[in-house]
């Protein structure tokens, strides 16, 4: 700050406060410690930590091997298959359901309900599987394979389906792992990189798949003749990407395979060792006699003589359950001393799968089987973590790239037929998805929580109804349903011990009086 005089001159600033820089060795060693993150550091510590600066893309490199090896260990490796097995149930269930809610009329929602129904049957290209059913496959194709592919596939209306279109799945191998700036068939200003088509503005345009799977062709040769060019709007893309800019998946399995492929070489270890220790074998140790060695005739293992055509003599004896065998003189028995299986085994094993397991986005307990040691209120906070990802990925893997992509080409196709007109397309397009709910893991507890936050105006009676996976107006007309056939039936009884709302004969019949009916106190409170 400047001074000034009494006349407001200013008169000159204040010194600065002089600071002592270092100089020479003292500088370099101020420098070298300022404030940075240790993993920056290239001590002694980190010298051999090196890693490669990849894109997103490049870091892929190898990506068919590690699909092939992710496929192995599903195929021979129970934590490897209860992995893919566990994450499919709990994505899928039975299925993902679409629920037509903006169709308000009755009617018509019960058409495109039962046209849609129809098109799941013959939803697969393949004839094997319905629409639910290729939910599971394309989720457990993403997930040992890293990603998948689904495409659409045009019908003629003649051919007798509901909607004339289907879904081809296909795994991640049919789509080539090509990148080219030139290639027959692709448009100017075009590049391919990993097999999929894109244009100046990186926008996915086609992708290039395999006419045969290659893992099928005695020679996977990725040539012109050995490819179809697919528009990018009939394919759909199923994967996870880590980074941005990412093209292709890596399988789910990617971070734990060298740790698994170590376990179970351990196992086998463990295995052929515990083979070893329930073997009990003697041997018969004698002391050599001095022989003379000219003599052909005289064996020197046993000192017998050796009869050429009847072969040399075994000098062990079988061996048999409690056998005692007198030896000849300088002889004696010795037991073989074989190791023992291993006491730390189970908690190596476990320990390492508790890896696994985490690397693999499932609680061991989940993963394994194995929940000892464990309290249910432990278990709960455990699953609910487990259950937030499995949404997750529910709500935005599978429903945006998979079953939603198939309702697109659904009400396509039925508009081209002419089963829904185009103005209630929009409204078809936007159904409300719904997940195959989760089991109570207390079947007390959970549903008086759920009845007190409906009751207290938390949330509503739908909600609870859809986070099971049920339809509610499907649920409200098989109540009333049910009321109505209990009623004919005599078999009505009212839940509320005969101070139910309803206006119904039979309760004028009992006497009660239903406008003068006065609600419980928590019931008025719902109602006001």
């Amino acid at each position: 700050m400047a001074t000034f005089s009494k006349n407001g001159k200013r008169i000159g600033r204040p010194p600065k406060a002089q600071t002592q820089q270092p100089t020479g060795d003292a500088g370099a060693k101020t420098r070298n410690i300022l404030n940075r993150y240790d993993a920056a550091g290239r001590g002694r510590r980190l010298a051999g930590w090196n890693p490669p600066s990849s894109g997103p893309n490049v870091a892929l490199a190898g990506l068919q091997t590690i699909r092939d090896r992710s496929r192995d260990s599903v195929r021979n490796d129970w934590a490897g298959e209860s992995v893919v097995q566990k994450w499919v149930s709990n994505l899928i269930g039975v299925g993902i359901r679409p629920r037509f809610k903006r169709i308000k009329d009755k009617a018509r929602k019960q058409r495109i309900n039962d046209l849609f129904d129809d098109f799941t049957k013959q939803c697969d290209a393949d004839g094997v599987l319905d629409f639910y059913g290729q939910q599971g496959l394309v989720t457990r194709a993403w997930l040992d394979g890293g990603e998948a592919f689904a495409r659409r596939r045009r019908r003629f209306p003649d051919e007798g389906f509901a909607v004339p279109m289907q879904v081809q799945l296909l795994e991640a191998d049919m789509l080539a792992l090509l990148d080219a700036d030139q290639y027959p068939g692709l448009p100017t200003g075009h590049v391919i990189r990993s097999g999929i088509e894109l244009n100046k503005r990186g926008r996915r345009i086609a992708y290039w798949f395999y006419k045969q799977h290659p893992g099928d062709q005695q020679a996977a040769n990725v040539g012109p003749d050995n490819l179809v060019r697919v528009p990018a709007s009939d394919v759909a893309h199923i994967y996870e990407p880590k980074r941005p800019g990412q093209l292709r998946g890596v399988p789910t399995m990617a971070p734990v395979l060298v740790r698994q492929r170590n376990i179970a070489d351990y196992e086998d270890a463990t295995l052929e060792r515990q083979k070893l220790a329930n073997l009990f074998v003697g041997f018969i140790k004698r002391t050599a006699p001095q022989l003379d060695q000219s003599d052909p005739a005289i064996a020197e293992l046993t000192g017998a003589v050796v009869d050429y055509m009847m072969g040399e003599p075994n000098p062990l004896l079988p061996l048999k359950p409690g056998l005692i065998q007198t030896l000849d003189e300088n002889e004696e028995v010795q037991f073989a001393n074989p190791p023992e299986a291993g006491t730390t085994y189970s908690d190596y094993m476990r320990t390492s799968h508790l890896g696994t397991a985490a690397g693999t986005g499932l609680p061991y307990e989940l993963m394994s089987g194995d929940i000892r040691e464990i309290s249910d209120r432990t278990l709960r906070v455990i699953i609910n973590d487990f259950r937030r990802y499995a949404e997750q990925r529910q709500w935005q893997i599978v429903i945006p790239m998979f079953c939603q992509k198939v309702l697109d080409w659904f009400v396509e196709g039925a508009v081209l037929a002419g089963e829904i007109s185009p103005a209630e397309a929009e409204d078809v397009r936007r159904a409300e998805w719904a997940p195959h709910g989760w089991e109570y893991i207390h079947p007390v507890q959970d549903p008086q929580g759920k009845k007190l936050e409906v009751e207290a105006g938390f949330r509503s009676r739908s909600s609870v109804i859809g986070a099971r996976g049920d339809d509610p107006d499907e649920v409200d007309d098989e109540r009333a349903a049910d009321m109505q056939r209990e009623k004919e039936l005599g078999l009505w009884v009212d839940p509320l011990g005969g101070q139910g709302g309803g206006s119904t004969e039979e309760g004028d019949q009992d006497g009660i009086d239903n406008d003068e009916y006065i609600a419980p106190p928590n019931v008025a409170a719902r109602t006001r």
